[in-house]
């Protein structure tokens, strides 16, 4: 059955929600806080966002612009009050796939959960294993496999690796990279950790491996 993340500050609802996904055979990740959330949603696979819209720390609507940013495909619902019309009408316009009104039943979610699921059967999952240019990248051994070596690749070597892969066909901006990889608010920060890890996966994997598209960012191969 899909994994579901549900992030809810109000405890009596989540246990609700919870209860009844795990009930109708799912499993449940919860998080109580916006902050901690938009951190489990980034790093976490599941196949479903259950999200609140006021939330302490980051934002619902914040937190939804981050999972589109990092995982365009991901199905959304939102979770609101009645008198949160405008998040409502901003969380849709970020890409929300649908939302829920408070209070709700349980039959009522349940069946907009499956009906979600049931639109999004051909979602990708993250991403195992790569291919570039005869060098196979394991993430789950951390490791760039060619014929006659083996090189060790750090985490945050496969976390770079992995998000280019999942964005593959476009560049992704620095600040993009730092705020999905590093998890590091970019604005106003000047750093040069993205490119030095760039370089030392150029040496490791070759130089056409990574490209860099002038003014734009990095991808995986070229333009």
């Amino acid at each position: 059955m899909p994994t579901i993340l549900t992030i809810e500050d109000d405890s009596a609802i989540r246990r609700g929600v919870v209860d009844a996904l795990t009930y109708a055979g799912h499993e449940v990740l919860e998080e109580g806080d916006g902050t901690k959330g938009c951190d489990t949603a980034l790093r976490r696979q599941f196949d479903l966002l259950l999200l609140d819209m006021v939330l302490p720390g980051k934002t619902g609507l914040e937190i939804l612009a981050a999972v589109r940013n990092a995982k365009p495909t991901l199905p959304v619902i939102i979770l609101s009050a009645r008198g949160e019309e405008n998040d409502r009408v901003s969380g849709l316009k970020l890409g929300a796939d649908d939302y829920v009104v408070k209070p709700f039943s349980v039959t009522e979610l349940l069946a907009r959960v499956e009906a979600v699921l049931r639109r999004s059967p051909s979602r990708p999952t993250d991403v195992q294993q790569l291919d570039l240019s005869g060098t196979r990248i394991d993430f789950a051994r951390s490791e760039a496999i060619t014929e006659d070596t083996r090189t060790e690749l750090s985490e945050k070597e496969c976390d770079l690796l992995r998000y280019l892969a999942r964005h593959q066909g476009r560049a992704v901006p620095r600040e993009e990279l730092l705020e999905n990889v590093w998890q590091i608010d970019a604005r106003g920060i000047s750093t040069r950790t993205v490119d030095m890890h760039v370089a030392r996966l150029r040496e490791k994997l070759g130089p056409e491996a990574i490209a860099t598209v002038r003014g734009r960012g990095y991808m995986i191969g070229g333009p």
